[in-house]
C-alpha cells in the first residue's frame, strides 16, 4: 500500500493518474459504488452465475473425469476432444453462446461451464490414472462389485485430484465469467470493470479488480485451504512438527 503511494504520487507518473490511480482514488471509487448500491448489484449478479455454472461443471466434469480414465474407448475418443477444447480461451465460446442462447445468462453460463468443466475433468482424469493399482487388485481381491469399485475405492481415492479439479475450475470459471461480462453488457463485475474503461475511469477498474482479487481470497482460505487440509489430515499427508 506504501508503495502503491509513493509511485502514484511520484512526479514521472504525476501526469498520468488516470492510468495509476491513487489508493484514495480507488477507495474512493469503492466508496461510492458501494453507497450508490453498484458494486453489491455486480457482485451478486456475478456470483450467482459463477456459482450455477460452477456446479454444473463439478456434476458433470467430476464423473466425466473417473469415466475417461477408466473406459478406454472414450477416452481414445472424447478425452482427446477435452484435451483439446481445453487450450480454446475462453472468450472464443462466447460467439457459440451467443448464437446459440442469445445475448442473456443462458450465453454466460454456457462460456463459465466450458472454462471450467474441461479443467475439472482432466485434473480428476489424471488423479484416476495415477491411482496405485494395488488399490483396485486389492478391492476385486475382496470381492468388491464392479460399480462399488467406483464409489468405495476410486472416487474416495482421487479425492486430492478432485480437490485440486475443483480449485482450478473455479479459478477457470472465474477467467470464463469475467470474459463473457466484459463483452456482453449485462450486469456484473465484467460489465463494471468495461464500464470503468470506456468512461476512463481507471480508480473504478482497479477497484472491481480488488473486489475480485479479495473475493479469490476468501474463497481460497474459507473453502479450499479447508478442504486441502482435511484431505491432507485424511491421507496422512499432513506434517506435523
Amino acid at each position: 500500500m506504501v508503495l502503491w503511494a509513493i509511485l502514484s504520487s511520484h512526479n514521472v507518473l504525476s501526469s498520468h493518474r488516470l492510468i495509476f490511480p491513487s489508493p484514495t482514488l480507488v477507495y474512493h471509487a469503492f466508496s461510492r459504488s458501494i453507497s450508490n448500491g453498484a458494486l453489491l448489484n455486480a457482485v451478486t449478479s456475478s456470483m450467482r452465475r459463477l456459482l450455477i455454472g460452477y456446479a454444473i461443471s463439478l456434476l458433470v466434469g467430476i464423473p466425466l473425469g473417473i469415466f475417461l480414465a477408466k473406459v478406454e474407448w472414450l477416452s481414445d475418443t472424447v478425452g482427446s476432444v477435452v484435451l483439446g477444447l481445453q487450450t480454446v480461451p475462453s472468450v472464443c465460446w462466447l460467439p457459440i453462446a451467443l448464437i446459440m442462447f442469445g445475448q442473456n445468462d443462458g450465453a454466460i453460463l454456457f462460456v463459465v461451464v466450458m472454462g471450467a468443466l474441461l479443467a475439472i475433468t482432466v485434473a480428476v482424469q489424471d488423479g484416476v490414472r495415477n491411482l496405485p493399482p494395488s488399490y483396485l487388485r486389492a478391492a476385486r481381491t475382496m470381492g468388491t462389485l464392479s460399480f462399488a469399485v467406483y464409489t468405495q475405492v476410486i472416487l474416495p481415492a482421487t479425492t486430492p485430484a478432485i480437490v485440486l479439479g475443483a480449485k482450478l475450475g473455479w479459478s477457470f470459471a472465474w477467467r470464463s465469467l469475467m470474459a463473457g461480462e466484459l463483452l456482453y453488457e449485462t450486469p456484473g463485475l465484467g460489465h463494471l470493470l468495461n464500464r470503468g474503461r470506456q468512461t476512463g475511469d481507471m480508480s473504478q477498474v482497479v477497484m472491481v479488480m480488488l473486489t475480485i482479487v479479495v473475493l479469490g481470497l476468501i474463497t481460497d482460505k474459507v473453502v479450499f485451504a479447508t478442504l486441502e487440509t482435511r484431505v491432507r489430515e485424511r491421507w496422512g499427508l499432513s506434517q506435523s512438527v
